[in-house]
C-alpha cells in the first residue's frame, strides 16, 4: 500500500502551519527542473520553489552520461532547496524517449459477490495487463483504464459498487526500456533522493494543461521538448494512445547551426531571440548578426533565412504528428483539436503552421490547476514539472485505495512466476 508519506516531504512552514510538500523532477534533454509544490489545507497546490540547471548527460530523453546527469540533478535540487529553505528527500520524476512503447489490451473476471469491489477492479486490470506480452528487457510503466463493461452494460467509467457477474476492462499499457528506467533511478539515488514515482512525460504534462472537456471530446497533446516530441491522445475522458517522435528543439538548434554555419550555443541564442516558424511573420528586409565558427568575423544575414530553416523543421515535425494520428486512427476524433506544450511549442508561428499542416484547431497549453509562481504557471516549458506535482497530489489523495493512479499491478504470486518461467523457457 502507498503510505501516508508516499512521494511527499513533510515540513512545517515558517508560518507554523504544517503543509504537504511534493517535488516534481523533470530530467529533460536540455534542462533539469525541480519544482516544489505545497498542498494547502484546502487541497490546493501552490508552487513555492523551482530549481533549474542545464541538462549535461541526456540525449533524446535517455541518460548517456550518469555523472553529468547526477551533477545536473544535484544543481537543480540545490537551487530549489535554497528557495524553500529545507532539504528535499523524495521526488516524482518524469521519463521519456523513443524506448517508450504502448498498446491497448483488455481482460475480464467474474465478480465474486455480484457487486463490484475494489479487489475486483484490481483483478480485472491485472487480467488486462496480463494479456500483453512484455519482453524481459521492458518494464510496465503505466496501466491506464479506458472503460469497463459489467455484464452487457458498456462504457462504464467507475464500476465500483455496481451490480453484475462479469467485469471487463479495456486499458492502455505503457512500457519503457528496463535499462533506461534503471539509469534514471540510479542517477536519482546517487543524488541521495528517494524516487516515489516514475511518470511518463506526456502523461504528466496532460495533468497540467488539458481541461476535462477536452479529454472528453477528444484531444491530442503534443509536448515539444528539447529531445523528443511526446504525444498523448484522449477521447471519452480516457487515454487512448501515446507516441514519441525523435524530433524536437535540439534538432532545430542543430539545423540552425549547420545552415547558418554558427556554433551550437550561438544557434540556440538565435533560435530563442529571433527565430520564427513562419516567414510571413518576419520583415523581408530584417537582418541579424550571425556569429561565425572559429575566429571568423560575424556576418549579417536576412532574418528570412533563419525563419526558412526553422519553418522546414517544424513543418516536418507536424507532418510526423499527422502520421502518428493516422496510424492511431484517431485523427477524425479530435473534436477539441491539438494542445501544444513544452518549451519548443512557444516558437512564434508554430501554432499557425500546426493548424495548416494538421488541419485542426491548435492552442498552447500552459500549466493550470496550481497556484503560486506566475513565471512557472504561465510557462509551457514547465508543464511536465507541474504535471508531476499534480500526479503526486492525485496519488496522495488516493493512497487509501492501495495504488497510485495508473500504477501497474505488481505480480509476485506463484502463478505469475510460473507463467514467467514457461514464457522464458519454452
Amino acid at each position: 500500500r502507498c503510505g501516508a508519506d508516499r512521494g511527499i516531504v513533510r515540513m512545517n512552514r515558517t508560518s507554523g502551519n504544517p503543509g504537504e510538500i511534493l517535488v516534481g523532477l523533470d530530467i529533460g534533454t536540455t534542462k533539469v527542473s525541480a519544482l516544489v509544490g505545497e498542498v494547502s489545507d484546502e487541497g490546493e497546490l501552490h508552487v513555492i520553489g523551482v530549481g533549474s540547471h542545464p541538462s549535461l548527460g541526456m540525449k533524446k530523453g535517455v541518460v548517456i552520461d550518469i555523472e553529468s546527469t547526477v551533477l545536473s540533478i544535484q544543481r537543480a535540487i540545490e537551487e530549489a532547496e535554497r528557495q524553500i529553505g529545507h532539504k528535499i528527500h523524495s521526488v516524482y520524476a518524469g521519463i521519456a524517449g523513443t524506448h517508450i512503447k504502448s498498446m491497448n489490451s483488455s481482460g475480464w473476471v467474474s465478480v465474486r459477490d455480484g457487486e463490484v469491489k475494489r479487489i475486483d477492479i484490481d483483478r480485472v486490470i491485472d487480467s488486462a495487463q496480463g494479456g500483453v506480452s512484455i519482453p524481459s528487457d521492458e518494464h510496465i510503466l503505466h496501466v491506464e483504464s479506458q472503460e469497463y463493461t459489467i455484464s452487457s452494460q458498456t462504457g462504464i467509467r467507475e464500476p465500483l459498487g455496481m451490480s453484475g457477474n462479469r467485469l471487463e476492462a479495456k486499458v492502455h499499457v505503457v512500457t519503457c526500456a528496463m535499462d533506461a528506467k534503471q539509469n534514471i533511478e540510479k542517477c536519482i539515488k546517487r543524488c541521495g533522493l528517494e524516487l516515489r514515482g516514475l511518470v511518463l512525460g506526456q502523461l504528466a504534462s496532460s495533468e497540467a494543461v488539458l481541461a476535462a472537456d477536452e479529454r472528453e471530446l477528444g484531444v491530442c497533446l503534443v509536448d515539444i521538448g528539447g529531445g523528443t516530441t511526446d504525444i498523448a491522445i484522449f477521447t471519452q475522458g480516457a487515454l487512448q494512445c501515446t507516441g514519441v517522435i525523435p524530433v524536437a528543439g535540439d534538432q532545430v538548434t542543430s539545423d540552425i547551426s549547420v545552415a547558418l554555419r554558427t556554433p551550437p550555443h550561438s544557434a540556440d541564442e538565435l533560435k530563442i531571440k529571433h527565430a520564427s516558424a513562419l516567414q510571413e511573420l518576419v520583415e523581408a528586409d530584417a537582418v541579424i548578426q550571425v556569429p561565425s565558427v572559429g575566429e571568423r568575423a560575424p556576418r549579417e544575414m536576412f532574418l528570412q533565412n533563419l525563419a526558412e530553416v526553422v519553418g522546414l523543421r517544424y513543418e516536418e515535425l507536424f507532418g510526423l504528428v499527422q502520421q502518428q494520428l493516422e496510424k492511431s486512427q484517431m485523427d477524425g476524433l479530435l473534436t477539441a483539436g491539438i494542445v501544444m506544450t513544452g518549451g519548443s511549442s512557444m516558437m512564434p508561428g508554430a501554432v499557425e503552421l500546426a493548424e495548416a499542416v494538421l488541419n485542426e484547431s491548435v492552442r498552447i497549453g500552459k500549466p493550470q490547476n496550481v497556484k503560486g509562481r506566475a513565471d512557472i504557471i504561465g510557462n509551457p516549458a514547465y508543464s511536465t514539472g507541474v504535471g508531476l506535482l499534480l500526479y503526486g497530489l492525485k496519488a496522495l489523495e488516493r493512497n487509501e485505495e492501495g495504488r497510485q493512479p495508473g500504477q501497474p499491478i505488481e505480480k509476485t504470486g506463484f502463478l505469475h512466476r510460473a507463467k514467467g518461467f514457461f514464457r522464458d523457457h519454452m
